[in-house]
């Protein structure tokens, strides 16, 4: 006898007359159990262990291969199930892993989604973005680049503007759709304008609108003094730096005087003007320029940024003319002059400002074997003999050295000394 396993079936005789009535009876009601089956999914079937005699397995298989040509059917429907619902997933991992076919970069007409500071902002249009292609992120999505450096994470979104807030990154994005800018209250105007600088969008009167104009033209007139102090330094400034250093000297002391400035010292009293020699501008507009500590501020960054040490700027005191002379006790004169207050630069372009003040001191040496201070001020061994006249209490004079660094006559020996 032999056990199998088969769907719940029944098998009759071949010989009986009812087998061709009962096997289609039997496709009927398969056919209509694998219709209600729900999604096209596999139907279940229970197997069951079914007796089978010598006759039936010596006989014919016709309903046998009834029923492997449904399991086959039913088989194929849900491979084909799971190879539709592979794709599908596939494809999705595709679509985010390369949002286009256009190897990451966005096609015109799509709408993108961009991240900054944990924010989502969503539908945002591209051609809107490449209508600046001048600032960064039109420089980012603009297709003409060589080589595109953008690319989405893989959710499909862009990860933009690292350091910058969601508020003020909102109030950027409508420069996009309407260009201008409007500052919210929550956002500084010197965080907008740094915002501005790093996505390069222009910030002026025109693009900027700002509730807060103190703030608004402090930092216009910061961007106005960075350029004005550009063109003096050009212009005014580096003639005197070059004559200079053609002289040698690696720092420069400058002031700056009014056109109408009127200087007349005395070739036999000049003023005391120290160790710096001050070299003079007659600028009106730079005079004007200095005066405002915030353009002084400026100046001095712009220094720093074109590589100059040591920069000191302020308002001194420059003298201009004699008024008057005195008398001191003695014969003596003293000189009195005019000065007016006029801003100066001081900056300095030497490398080597630590060694160039370095001072070498001889210093002392010190032995821990002598316990005199003679034989401890000496560069050189003492002799014994002094030594010896130091120990038994006597007084050893110097030899008066004269000016030609001769040694003078030596001294006469103490009584009772015999000599070396």
């Amino acid at each position: 006898m032999a056990y199998r396993y088969h769907e719940i079936r029944r098998v009759y005789d071949n010989s009986s007359s009812d087998t061709e009535s009962y096997e289609s009876e039997e496709r009927r009601k398969k056919k209509t159990c694998i219709k209600r089956s729900s999604n096209g999914a596999k139907p279940k079937t229970k197997p069951i262990l079914v007796h089978r005699s010598s006759n039936e397995q010596s006989g014919s298989d016709e309903p046998t291969s009834v029923l492997k040509e449904t399991y086959t059917r039913n088989k194929q429907r849900a491979n084909f199930n799971n190879s539709a619902g592979l794709t599908r997933n596939c494809g999705q991992k595709n679509m985010a892993e390369s949002p286009n076919k256009n190897g990451g970069k966005p096609r015109s007409g799509d709408k993108i989604t961009l991240v900054v500071d944990d924010t989502r902002f969503s539908n945002i249009e591209v051609d809107a973005i490449r209508a600046h292609p001048n600032t960064m992120l039109g420089r980012m999505f603009t297709s003409t680049l060589e080589t595109n450096f953008t690319r989405p994470n893989e959710r499909g979104e862009y990860e933009v503007a690292d350091g910058i807030s969601a508020n003020c990154f909102r109030a950027i994005l409508e420069y996009y759709k309407s260009g201008t800018v409007r500052c919210p209250p929550s956002v500084s105007v010197q965080e907008l304008r740094e915002a501005c600088d790093y996505l390069l969008i222009p910030f002026d009167a025109a693009t900027v609108k700002c509730q807060n104009l103190r703030g608004l033209l402090h930092e216009l007139s910061n961007e106005g003094a960075r350029e004005q102090f550009g063109e003096f330094l050009e212009d005014l400034i580096l003639p005197i730096l070059v004559g200079s250093a053609h002289r040698g000297d690696r720092e420069a002391h400058i002031v700056v005087l009014m056109e109408d400035d009127v200087v007349d010292w005395d070739d036999e009293y000049p003023p005391p003007m120290g160790e710096e020699c001050s070299q003079v501008i007659y600028s009106t507009q730079m005079y004007r320029f200095f005066k405002y500590i915030e353009n002084r501020d400026v100046a001095k960054q712009v220094l720093k940024e074109r590589g100059l040490k040591k920069i000191r700027l302020g308002i001194e005191g420059y003298p201009t003319h004699k008024e008057k002379i005195k008398k001191r006790p003695g014969g003596r004169p003293e000189v009195i002059y005019n000065y007016v207050q006029r801003p100066f630069l001081h900056m300095s372009w030497e490398k080597e400002e630590a060694r160039s003040r370095h001072v070498d001191f001889q210093c002392v040496k010190i032995s821990k074997s002598i316990t005199n201070l003679a034989a401890a001020a000496a560069d050189t061994p003492i002799d014994p003999h002094i030594a010896d006249q130091l120990d038994q209490g006597n007084v050893v004079h110097p030899q008066p050295v004269g000016r030609n660094d001769q040694p003078g006559p030596p001294e006469a020996e103490p009584e009772g000394q015999a000599p070396p």
